[in-house]
């Protein structure tokens, strides 16, 4: 199994009239083979799914994105909470479980209390 990290954390960052971008936790960084990275970016999108998120009514950006990009914090996808986040933030917590599968969640945390990776 190639190497991949074990927990990516990234704060969700609303872009307005486009969508979200993921913006990683000091330390947090996405696989770097490519298979393990469209893993981590399907369980990304699981969660935030799960989390009441949907796709935004915007056209997409006609630049290419890809998912490295998208795990990098260096594009916008184009997504959307339904719901307003309230005075807490809202992070992507993904761990890797011992079969090397990513899973993840969205956590709403104090502006002032960050989630950091491991």
């Amino acid at each position: 199994m190639p190497e991949s990290p074990e927990r990516y954390v990234a704060r969700v960052v609303d872009v307005p009239d486009r969508g979200i971008r993921l913006a990683p936790a000091t330390g947090a960084v996405a696989p770097g083979e490519p298979t393990e990275a469209n893993l981590l970016g399907m369980a990304v999108a699981l969660a935030l799914g799960s989390a009441d998120y949907e796709h935004h009514p915007q056209p997409r950006d006609p630049e290419l994105q890809t998912i490295q990009a998208l795990l990098a914090g260096e594009a916008v996808m184009p997504w959307r909470a339904r719901a307003e986040a309230g005075d807490t933030v809202p992070y992507v917590v993904c761990d890797r479980s011992p079969s090397g599968h990513y899973r993840c969640r969205v956590q709403h945390r104090p502006e002032d209390e960050p989630v950091e990776p491991r």
